[in-house]
This record gives C-alpha cells, structure tokens and sequence, in this order.
C-alpha cells in the first residue's frame, strides 16, 4: 500500500533509532529525537522495534492512505484526526483504504511518531534507514518530506494482534540531569553554580543538531580547546557564554569546550523540547546517572521483553 503526502507539515521525516559507526567520515549518529516513543509505536503494531517510522515536528502532515491499515501514533499529543474524527495515541488504530490522517500542531512537547504495521518501507543506506538532514542522506531521499511524496508501506495483515501498555511514558522537560563535561574542570565554581541555578529558554534556532539555550546569565567563556570528538548529549559553552546541547545530527568534532554532558536517560527530554520552553540544569553523579538509566532499560524491557 502506499500512503500519500497531501502536506508535509513543518518538518516531517523518515527515522529509526541511529546510524552508527560513521563518526570517523563527520555522520553522526542520527536517529530518532525520542526513541522510547517510536519503539513504543512499533511495539503496538507488531513490527520489529526499530522498524523506521515518521517523525513529526511541531506541526504534522496531512496523509492519504491508499489501502487499509493499522497505525499507531506515539510521543507528545498532536490534535489527530482521520477524516474529522479525533484519534487517540498510544494506541493501533485502524484506517480504512482512501482516508486521510490530520496530524496538526502539537498540544505537548516538540514532536510524535507514525508507525504503521509492517513498517515504511525505506532503503537501508550505511546500515540504517534514519534522516540525516545536514549531510543529505537516508530516510526519503535525504531530506524531509514534501507534498505529493509517496511513501510505500507494509501490506495490511488482517491478524488481530493486540498489546496492552501498562505503564505510561512521559518525560520531564523541566528538568534535564547532567553530569561532569569532559572539560569541567576549567570552569570555575562561580561558573557551575550560573549553570545549575539558571533557567534557560530553548531558542528557535535549535534543530537536529543542535539545543541553543538563552537566559539572563551568561558563563564566562574558557579558552577554545584543540578539536575533538563531542557526545551526544555535550554542553559545549561558546563565546556567547550561552550553552548548546549537541543533539542527534550534531557535528562529529569541535573546539567548543563542554561543562556537562545530558545523562542518556534524559536525552528522550531534548527530542521534545519546543522553541519557547523553559529548563533547569541538574548534576548527579556517575552512579546515580547508571541507575537512572537501568530504570529506563526496564521500563523499554516491559513492553518489547516478548518481541
């Protein structure tokens, strides 16, 4: 079957959890924004957890669909609708052959996922079928979708399969917990104590790539370092003294010095995160950062342990 883009919406993309191991050639890892939330949505399909699916961002596409199918949509609540009539997330949905799914603009956070049973079906380019915006590769064609794209899909299986979610995912954007940067040390402590106690404001000029924060306290810039590797996750403090998040298609190397680094439990946090929120800084050390992320690994476990 395929599904038709009537609108693409602001900015919509084919993803899957990462392409890794490029780093070395400048491609990032990529991926998905929230990877919980686009597992979550193939889980409820039966489809195998990474299979790619379309990120929304912000405002959604407008998509006819030319056969039956079960979708599902996940992530941060979008005003939904298939032909007027509002559906729920977190949830397989049935839609009928020549009905048009409406994902409007977001009522949560910064972006949702649309699996569909069997999975889009996208070419693998260096082992993954995720977007790479910056470099103009994977997903549809390298770049993000636009009006008249069709999308080929899995074929609708007429088997009942059902999967019940017991618990409910949310994340909490007002908080992002960090720990020490690879070069923490060369920021003094009145420097950290501006970090932890500021609350910044995520700047329309953040993308994929990168989480540019604003806000009434600047930290005072440390000499550049020599170019080396950033993590994802890394808060690098430029000149401006204000401080960038490195998010899933960021560069691969730079000479920005970084304070902390976002724990990868709260990295889901960054994908939904909107131009105009509001975040606090929290430091926790390694230990505590190990257990925050064990907990996420058993909430992922208890809805993909019997795929």
């Amino acid at each position: 079957m395929n599904a038709i883009i009537i609108n693409p919406g602001l900015m919509t993309t084919i993803q899957d959890i990462s392409r890794n191991g490029y780093a070395h050639f400048g491609i990032s890892a990529s991926g998905t924004a929230d990877p919980i939330a686009l597992q979550l949505g193939n889980y409820l399909l039966g489809n195998k957890i990474n299979s790619p699916s379309l990120e929304v961002t912000i405002i959604g596409p407008v998509i006819k669909f030319t056969k039956p199918a079960f979708i599902a949509l996940t992530g941060s609540k979008f005003d939904s609708t298939i032909d007027g009539v509002a559906c729920e997330f977190n949830k397989k949905i049935f839609i009928e052959k020549g009905q048009t799914l409406n994902i409007g603009p977001t009522l949560e956070g910064a972006r949702c996922y649309l699996s569909i049973e069997g999975g889009f079906k996208i070419d693998s380019f260096l082992g993954a079928t995720t977007t790479h915006l910056s470099s103009g590769i994977g997903g549809y064609l390298g770049r993000s979708l636009r009006k008249e794209d069709i999308l080929k899909c899995g074929d609708y299986t007429k088997i009942t399969y059902n999967k019940n979610i017991n618990v409910k995912y949310e994340v909490n954007k007002d908080i992002i917990r960090i720990t020490k940067g690879l070069q923490s040390n060369i920021f003094s402590e009145n420097e950290w104590e501006k970090l932890l106690v500021s609350e910044y404001k995520v700047s329309n000029q953040s993308n994929r790539m990168g989480i540019r924060l604003k806000g009434d306290s600047k930290i005072k810039y440390a000499d550049e370092i020599l170019t080396e590797g950033i993590p994802l996750g890394a808060i690098q403090i430029p000149p401006s003294g204000f401080p960038i998040i490195s998010f899933v298609e960021h560069q691969t190397t730079g000479g920005y010095p970084k304070i902390a680094n976002v724990i990868s439990a709260d990295l889901a946090a960054l994908g939904q995160l909107k131009p105009g929120d509001n975040i606090k800084f929290k430091l926790v050390d390694y230990k505590e950062a190990f257990l925050i992320k064990k907990e996420m690994n058993s909430f992922i476990d208890s809805f993909t342990a019997h795929d």
